[in-house]
């Protein structure tokens, strides 16, 4: 009886994975077949392998890759002294609280930042180094990111470093570590699992970036993200667009699967 009871709760579960996971992701793949004209083809896939498609990939991967490495440098010290802090759910809070505001909103925030006339080129000039080009460069695009994402590190860091037990710590200090040390081999170790989840809310939505590409970047940093956009919105070529995402979504399983607990 309370296996068919629990059998019953899962049904909503199951009708929700198989409607808004399963059926998109099946709905891509079978575009992913269909040219522009609606012919059944495997050329979409053959397309994405030339050098074009297969530069933006690289030019995603590698984006991304700095967005969770700076990302990670910033957010684990920070992850670190929040807990050692005497309030640290309040400053935990106000680093969470600008991933309530839209996205598009901070987006438009940066491009009165970073303008001709903005508060950046502003600071520049009473350094006495005058305007510069800030927006419209990789620089922007990766300092935007940065920005955006910092939050999604910072929480599993800050729970995993919660977690950890402190006679850990104490233990490696008394056997003669020194503070380097500890948290080399001990410290850093056990909060592993954290850093991983950290990366993984980083790496895999930087992989698709295209509103911060079109605002920041001035498109000058393509995408598979922003070829996504493309296909779909302005050549029409829903077909070669699901190609590129399943691709990523490929890329984005691989992710998870070399980031994941293996217990």
């Amino acid at each position: 009886m309370r296996h068919n009871v629990r059998n019953l709760y899962l049904i909503p579960y199951v009708l929700w994975i198989a409607l808004f996971v399963a059926a998109p992701i099946l709905l891509i793949v079978y575009y992913s077949f269909f040219d522009i004209e609606g012919k059944w083809t495997i050329a979409n896939y053959e397309k994405f392998f030339t050098p074009i498609y297969l530069k933006m990939a690289l030019n995603s991967f590698w984006y991304a890759f700095l967005i969770t490495l700076f990302s990670l440098l910033i957010a684990y010290p920070t992850a670190y002294f929040l807990t050692k802090t005497k309030h640290k759910q309040l400053w935990l809070l106000l680093i969470i609280l600008p991933t309530w505001v839209n996205l598009l909103l901070k987006a438009y925030a940066f491009l009165g930042i970073f303008g001709t006339f903005g508060l950046a080129n502003a600071i520049l000039e009473i350094l006495g180094i005058g305007k510069k080009q800030i927006l419209f460069t990789d620089f922007s695009f990766v300092f935007v990111s940065v920005y955006i994402f910092i939050p999604f590190m910072v929480l599993p860091i800050f729970n995993a470093l919660e977690e950890l037990n402190p006679s850990l710590v104490d233990a490696a200090r008394d056997l003669g570590a020194s503070a380097w040390t500890t948290f080399r081999r001990v410290v850093f170790p056990l909060t592993l699992d954290g850093v991983k989840a950290g990366c993984q809310a980083v790496f895999i939505p930087s992989l698709s970036l295209f509103m911060i590409t079109r605002l920041i970047a001035g498109n000058r940093v393509i995408t598979l993200g922003t070829a996504v956009e493309e296909h779909f919105l302005v050549t029409q070529d829903w077909g070669m667009g699901a190609t590129i995402a399943v691709f990523l979504m490929i890329a984005m399983a691989a992710i998870i699967g070399l980031t994941g607990n293996r217990k």
